[in-house]
């Protein structure tokens, strides 16, 4: 198994590996891998043009090769987050390489070619089978993935286990502040909690003293049968106080 910085080759040099020229932002430039004489795996080295024409065929022959525009490693840098994205699973896979993931390393990597973000820049035929090399558009790291020569009929199944692995790393944990939630009971916004004493619209609740339908209400004084109306005691007792007179005869 080769090591991990081997099938995980991390961004372009700033300089020529021949001349130790700087590079020039946009400027071409060659990066070739190398086999490394102490592992398995491969040595990046990045050349200026002018530097990669000059090397004499006597030279070692590289693994792979290609052109590409140099710009400073690194890129932008992703902010700050929590939930682990497409590359960084496929990164920690590659790092790891363990043979069990070869079959998600490789659908990882079509995914984020066919998104962009990586490029295949070259493809190398070893012993044990297909080596396909990416890198990185912006930041210029190489991916190393066999290619597992996976059957048609079992690539919609891969790629279908490959989104629930995505689904599953990069879903953020649930906020529990967060009142959009619609899971969370204590919700305060809701109208149809019936536990909520405040609610103005219950016509059940017994502490509105300003409900007009009160039959009981004593305070009431248009009730017209309310025997204890001053009003109409009075009127009474006017009557009985001035009997009409008699006729005259």
């Amino acid at each position: 198994m080769a090591l991990a910085e081997s099938w995980h080759i991390r961004s372009r040099s700033r300089e020529c590996a021949a001349s130790q020229r700087p590079f020039i932002a946009g400027e071409p430039i060659i990066t070739a891998l190398f086999p490394d004489p102490d592992t398995s795996g491969y040595l990046r080295r990045d050349y200026c043009l002018e530097a990669w024409n000059a090397i004499p065929d006597s030279e070692e022959t590289p693994f792979s090769s290609w052109r590409t525009l140099y710009a400073t490693p690194g890129g932008d840098k992703p902010q700050p987050t929590e939930r682990e994205q497409p590359e960084d699973i496929l990164r920690r896979m590659v790092e790891e390489d363990q043979d069990h993931t070869e079959n998600t390393r490789y659908i990882l990597a079509v995914m984020l070619e066919r998104k962009r973000i990586l490029r295949e820049t070259d493809t190398q035929r070893t012993p044990t089978g297909i080596l396909r090399i990416y890198e990185n558009r912006k930041t210029g790291e190489v991916y190393i993935v066999k290619d597992p020569d996976i059957p048609l009929s079992q690539v919609d199944a891969l790629q279908q286990e490959v989104l629930l692995l995505l689904e599953s790393t990069t879903r953020p944990p649930a906020d529990p502040s967060d009142p959009s939630d619609p899971s969370d009971p204590s919700d305060p916004s809701d109208p149809s909690d019936p536990s909520d004493p405040s609610d103005p619209s219950d016509p059940s609740d017994p502490s509105d003293p300003s409900d007009p339908s009160d039959p009981s209400d004593p305070s009431d004084p248009s009730d017209p049968s309310d025997p204890s109306d001053p009003s109409d005691l009075s009127d009474e007792s006017a009557a009985q106080a001035d009997p009409p007179e008699p006729p005259a005869t």
